[in-house]
């Protein structure tokens, strides 16, 4: 794999049971490129290593004052040098080829983990730990990945030196050879505590990573709410952990390079200090005496790949214990496999619950819970068994808006398909499975009496798009934008006018300096330049687009004006006419344009009907709609059915 064919057609299936396993099966996955940096790095390391002899022999036949000698050790210093130079040039390239093809192929694994678990992801690992992974922990991945081919070949020449000086120097070579080794694991016994030290570096630098990257994504609310310095100084406080740690685990490193530095200093003593009493003892020459001292001092520069390798894995082994854990979470799918059924369409059904979207009408769910609405909304979209554990809840962001949640659960396999799932009618009683939070066990929402389970990934998602309550705006022009994959049935001009976009579209193009059309004006990062209102609908005319089989939107219209949100409702209606839509909301002008209301109490369906009669036949659902307060009243003092009556003219009027 060279660094043009990136990307990887299929990055394959890590080993992610643990972080060495990881390690292991990239380096396995790199063995051609693996075997080119060896054995470019055996030449280097061989002439680097042949110099010495060289220069011995020339020195030696200086004292013989043998000319041939002379010219042979000078032919061999010739080769040594060439060798050195195309060893070193080849072995850099092999070694940042496979560096950047190593981390590349991390990269692509963490996508595509990423796009298979949507929304899942960040409910069950951080948001800043999956920036961590994404960002720095795929170069130190990179760089232990790539070293080992050079370590390899700096060992393998040690040895070779050490068997070549024994039978060179017998009397030298033993002191070598003994004193190598030494060398090599005289800093063993400080590599646990370097990397304890680097590991609680690490964690405090993905701490800091999680508050910056939760205080960047609040710092509107921060501003309006004065809470910036506050936020500010943990942020301090945070850093400054960083850095002490930082110091005390370079102490360490620091004082494993300098006993790599000063043990080959009292090798080198030796060997000259025991040389110089063999030559006068007259064992052995003086070339012999140059030729062993100057392979000491030659060698320190492969025993420091000793030390890199130490670095490397220390650095590596916890980043590529943090990506095994994102890439070790599944899609749990159902006990049958995956199947292809083609299109989807039907009713939508949440076995559940007992919540059914029938196929081509406009369904409103009101919940009294924001944050269980908010699960039941992605469990549509095909999360069941993505129960979030104690203490992860708000763990990172949801899904963005252009894509739909499709992490699977799973389903019993002898669950029959209900009957209203196809279209027929059950009380709501019979239609709850089993109330309560949404489990790793519970079965999984239908699409046509289809198992969303069972479903490839692809076609789940192409079925089912669920909008998250707070959708996300790449940066870009608002054309790149609206480019999602799409139905082609709904243009941009109609998703965007259904959407209420217009005062949107003004306001883009007289932020853009040579932005004459509106689609080619430049949204800013996650659209920080508008305000939540246009960020919502920009978001829903870029689900619009989408034009899936089932819509299923999250508090759409929150962040918008009752005038605008009425707009919207109607547009929305006509735009999704004979397609399935489901919205989450509490909006009585949302309600009033659905042609189907349900009400979500306690974890299943407690009513449903249109919204005006259950407005005025159901206390609980009046008591979530109207805002009523616990001792029976509202702030609208609504108390009787004359006045709710008024409230629905108020809405017809408003629309």
């Amino acid at each position: 794999m060279q660094i043009q064919d990136l990307p990887y057609a299929d990055p394959g299936v890590p080993d992610a049971r643990s972080g060495p396993r990881f390690l292991w099966w990239l380096g396995r996955n790199q063995l051609g490129g693996q075997a080119k940096a060896l054995a470019w790095g055996l030449l280097h390391f061989a002439s680097v290593s042949a110099l010495p002899f060289c220069v011995g022999v020339a020195v030696q036949a200086v004292i013989d004052r043998s000319g041939r000698h002379l010219a042979l050790a000078g032919l061999l210093l010739l080769l040594a040098c060439v060798g050195n130079a195309v060893g070193d040039t080849f072995l850099h390239r092999a070694a940042v080829t496979n560096w950047i093809t190593g981390a590349a192929r991390v990269q692509q694994l963490l996508a595509r983990k990423a796009a298979s678990l949507g929304s899942a992801l960040t409910r069950r690992v951080a948001a800043g730990e999956v920036v961590a992974v994404s960002t720095g922990d795929v170069e130190k991945i990179g760089w232990f990945v790539e070293a080992i081919s050079r370590f390899t070949a700096a060992a393998v020449t040690i040895v070779l030196v050490c068997v070549a000086l024994v039978i060179y120097q017998p009397a030298l070579g033993v002191v070598v050879a003994v004193g190598l080794p030494v060398l090599a694991l005289a800093v063993l016994p400080l590599l646990p505590r370097a990397t304890r030290r680097a590991d609680f570096q690490r964690e405090k630098a993905g701490r800091a990573t999680e508050l910056a990257s939760d205080t960047v994504a609040g710092l509107r609310v921060l501003r309006g709410i004065g809470g910036e310095e506050l936020f500010l100084d943990r942020y301090r406080r945070a850093s400054q952990e960083v850095r002490h740690a930082a110091v005390r685990s370079a102490r360490m490193w620091a004082l494993i390079s300098a006993i790599q530095v000063l043990l080959p200093g009292l090798l080198l003593i030796t060997v000259v200090w025991y040389g110089v009493h063999l030559a006068r003892q007259g064992r052995i020459t003086v070339g012999e005496l140059v030729t062993v001292y100057s392979s000491v001092m030659v060698l320190t520069y492969p025993l420091r790949h000793f030390e890199e390798i130490a670095m490397a894995y220390s650095f590596s082994r916890p980043s590529a214990q943090r990506a095994a854990r994102v890439l070790s979470l599944e899609r749990t799918t159902h006990v049958g496999g995956s199947r292809d059924e083609g299109p989807l369409s039907g009713d939508l059904y949440d076995p559940v619950t007992g919540l059914l979207a029938p196929e081509g009408l406009f369904t409103a769910v009101v919940c009294g819970d924001p944050d269980a609405a908010g699960r039941l909304a992605e469990r549509l979209g095909g999360h069941a068994g993505e129960a979030v554990a104690p203490g992860d809840e708000g763990a990172g962001a949801g899904a963005s808006g252009a894509s739909a949640s499709t992490s699977k659960g799973s389903v019993a396999g002898d669950e029959p398909v209900p009957e209203e799932a196809g279209g027929g009618s059950v009380p709501v009683s019979e239609r709850t499975a089993s109330p309560g939070a949404v489990g790793a066990d519970e079965a999984s929402v239908l699409l046509g009496g289809v198992p969303l389970d069972e479903l490839p990934i692809g076609a789940a998602r192409a079925a089912v798009l669920v909008q998250d309550k707070d959708p996300v705006l790449l940066s870009g022009t608002l054309r790149e934008l609206l480019d999602v994959p799409a139905s082609g049935a709904v243009g941009a001009q109609a998703a965007l006018s259904a959407a209420q976009c217009d005062d949107v579209l003004a306001a883009l193009v007289e932020g853009s300096l040579d932005a004459a059309d509106p689609m080619d004006s430049r949204i800013t990062e996650r659209g920080r330049s508008l305000s939540g209102g246009q960020r919502q609908r920009l978001a829903l005319a870029r689900s619009l687009i989408t034009d899936p089989e089932v819509l299923v939107l999250d508090e759409p219209t929150s962040a918008v004006d009752s005038h605008t949100e009425a707009r919207i409702a109607a547009g929305l209606k006509d735009l999704r006419a004979g397609r399935t839509t489901v919205v989450f909301t509490s909006s009585p002008l949302l309600l009033d344009q659905a042609e189907r209301v349900v009400l979500v109490h306690g974890g299943e369906v407690a009513a449903e009907g249109e919204h005006r009669t259950l407005l005025l036949g159901d206390a609980r659902y009046r008591a979530v709609v109207t805002r009523e307060t616990d001792d029976g009243t509202t702030p609208l003092d609504m108390d009787d059915e004359t006045t709710l009556r008024g409230v629905l003219e108020e809405i017809e009027e408003t629309a």
